[in-house]
């Protein structure tokens, strides 16, 4: 991974860390983009596995045109959009709510059968001080396991479920029932599970990561929950070292693009008082292997 500010020719990549994330200058996301720019900075966001934008002014159509030239847009089962556009999720914490939205380290909607290949968070309102989002390489964090460690995860499988977080008894459904200014839902039909690989491999740089989470991982297939518990604590915890992490300050006009298949993120909940509002649209994916 590039330690170092790459100009190619269209762009700026400037990591902003070791472990994972740059920030990408030299674009306007709002225009029309030429062949050579999108594959820039496709390569930009499979090196740095989260890329960032400043001082971008987008409205929904051109956020979803942006997000639309690396696939197909998801529309969320759970959460409400922003009306006329279905795959656009406003994420709102307004200045008299506690509980936000994403406050824990996730990878999104793992809960899929094809899970989302990656998110685009537009920032439209943010806080003078907080709200910051961190990301973990999980690339980083199988490579920095033990070889014994490898050697057993390899084989196993995981269950990942929607319903910890929007099933109707959960307590993660109970908050976000204190949070007024987004549409969750809380169903049955989340409690659905499904079953992936705990080490994928990246479907485009053939790289290994830790693909468990907390928000959604229940337990290894063939396994109880409580026989699960111990290692997947310990994962949980291992995944998201401070070794494997950036952190981005965020700028109303700020855009991040994350690999969903290669990393997690947590968004800090850090700005009691103060408003947030961002536009997320998330990628379909395909089946981690």
């Amino acid at each position: 991974m590039a330690t170092v500010a790459v100009k190619s020719k269209q762009i700026t990549v400037n990591p902003i860390s070791g472990a994972l994330g740059a920030e990408v200058s030299g674009v306007d996301l709002s225009r029309p983009m030429d062949d050579g720019t999108f594959a820039e900075i496709r390569k930009a966001l499979l090196d740095h596995c989260v890329i960032f934008f400043r001082d971008q002014k987008l409205t929904p159509d051109q956020q979803k045109d942006f997000s639309r030239r690396f696939g197909h847009l998801n529309v969320h089962p759970f959460v409400g959009h922003v009306a006329g556009h279905p795959e656009i999720i406003p994420i709102i914490k307004e200045k008299d709510e506690k509980v936000n939205f994403g406050g824990g380290w996730h990878t999104d909607m793992s809960f899929l059968a094809e899970p989302p290949l990656g998110s685009v968070l537009y920032a439209l309102e943010t806080p003078t001080y907080g709200g910051d989002t961190l990301w973990a390489n999980q690339y980083l964090a199988y490579e920095q396991l033990s070889a014994g460690m490898k050697k057993m995860l390899d084989g196993l499988v995981a269950v990942h479920t929607a319903g910890m977080q929007y099933g109707t008894e959960s307590e993660a459904s109970k908050n976000s029932a204190k949070r007024k200014s987004m549409e969750t839902k809380a169903t049955a039909e989340a409690e659905t599970t499904i079953e992936h690989p705990v080490v994928r491999t990246h479907p485009e740089t053939g790289r290994k990561g830790l693909y468990v989470n907390e928000a959604f991982t229940l337990k290894f297939k063939g396994m109880t929950k409580r026989e699960s518990r111990p290692l997947l604590q310990f994962l949980f915890a291992h995944c998201v070292q401070e070794p494997f992490t950036c952190r981005f300050r965020w700028q109303p006009g700020s855009l991040a693009f994350w690999d969903n298949r290669c990393t997690q993120h947590y968004a800090l909940n850090d700005y009691h008082g103060q408003r947030r509002e961002m536009h997320r649209v998330t990628i379909d994916g395909d089946k981690p292997f």
